[in-house]
């Protein structure tokens, strides 16, 4: 069976804010690597090496830093956007690249998800299925969409971002998870150029024509990490182990992974679980708690303590600084003895000596 990918990431990722004004979403790192590799290296797992992307935010970034795909083992087209158009118009922009495929796996591009894809293509592939939602349960579902089904997976109908009121007497909570096999000729009547969406558009279509449509119920980890407390949360859950991604760096038995040509002074202390990327440098009596990632690069002063914090690239920190709960964008500068805490700063952001932030 021939299959291919498409991953929608040309979103503006507003909600990451200012973290993304000048790095594109699929690109803001998760355990030191962009987001989106993650992504491609869960296709490949499954034995989809040919993968689309769709870009409009900053394109050329993302281009920069995944090239042809051959450093990751698969083989990259980009489809590019001029302007948005939406879910369903963004995969009828990358029609070209669609080929001779047979089933079509889409991504949204700001999910982190364990699911079993090779499962959900046999799913769509035994029930005849024209298109396949992957399905999670959420305590929440008001900012989602709501899939109904019947007992044998069948979609009867979907709730767009419900309020609580339509929810009464409904028991299901599970969502779009943002995960689709379809084949690729529903795609054959949609506009060319113009803005469509799965949710809107072209599902509500397909089931009024009562075309088949199935869920697929996957419990595998599934998080949105388009906001900053998302950001932290995918953290943890990583280095819980709760979502298994590839962590660049040799683990300890304490759970502790350091990268190539670190250098940690041995009056420093680390409680894990933490990640320490590449050529970071810590000083005398750093402090590393909990749940913090370090990225490559980074260098930490003397007597600075970091506690459940997200450091990018490049980083420049100085003596007796005290940070908690931050994002650290890339190539800050954080001078000596700044107390920071709950407070997420862009890149490249210069905060000078004994400077104060309490979010």
């Amino acid at each position: 069976m021939r299959k291919k990918a498409v991953i929608i990431a040309g979103g503006l990722g507003t909600r990451l804010r200012p973290l993304t004004y000048d790095t594109p979403k699929p690109i803001v790192p998760i355990v030191n690597q962009p987001l989106i590799v993650h992504q491609i290296e869960l296709l490949k797992r499954h034995g989809i090496v040919d993968i689309i992307l769709n870009l409009h935010y900053l394109p050329n970034a993302i281009k920069k830093i995944l090239g042809n795909g051959s450093a990751l083992g698969v083989k990259l087209y980009y489809s590019i956007e001029k302007e948005p158009l939406g879910t369903a118009g963004a995969v009828k922009n990358a029609e070209e690249f669609f080929g001779d495929c047979e089933v079509l796996v889409v991504f949204n591009g700001d999910i982190l998800y364990d699911i079993n894809i090779s499962k959900i293509i046999d799913f769509h592939t035994a029930k005849q299925s024209q298109v396949t939602l992957a399905l999670t349960s959420v305590e929440d579902p008001t900012p989602y969409g709501l899939v109904l089904t019947d007992e044998n997976g069948k979609i009867k109908d979907f709730l767009e971002k419900p309020s609580w009121n339509m929810l009464e007497g409904i028991d299901c909570r599970e969502i779009n998870a943002g995960v689709y096999v379809l084949d690729p000729k529903v795609f054959s009547d949609i506009p060319k150029e113009t803005h469509y969406m799965f949710e809107h558009h072209l599902f509500p279509k397909m089931l009024s024509e009562r075309a088949p449509m199935y869920a697929y119920k996957s419990d595998s980890y599934w998080i949105d990490v388009g906001n900053a407390v998302k950001y932290y949360l995918a953290h943890e859950a990583i280095l819980r182990g709760e979502m298994p991604v590839r962590i660049f760096g040799d683990r300890n038995n304490m759970g502790c992974w350091v990268g190539k040509k670190t250098e940690i002074d041995k009056t420093s202390k680390v409680f894990c679980p933490v990640v320490i990327g590449e050529g970071v440098k810590l000083g005398k009596e750093v402090i590393l708690k909990d749940y913090t990632v370090v990225g490559d690069n980074v260098e930490i002063g003397e007597g600075a303590t970091l506690e459940r914090c997200i450091i990018w690239r490049g980083v420049k920190i100085g003596k007796h600084v005290k940070l908690s709960n931050c994002i650290i964008g890339f190539d800050c500068k954080i001078e000596d003895c700044c107390v920071i805490s709950g407070a997420v700063l862009a890149n490249k952001t210069h905060l000078t000596k004994g400077s104060k932030i309490n979010v």
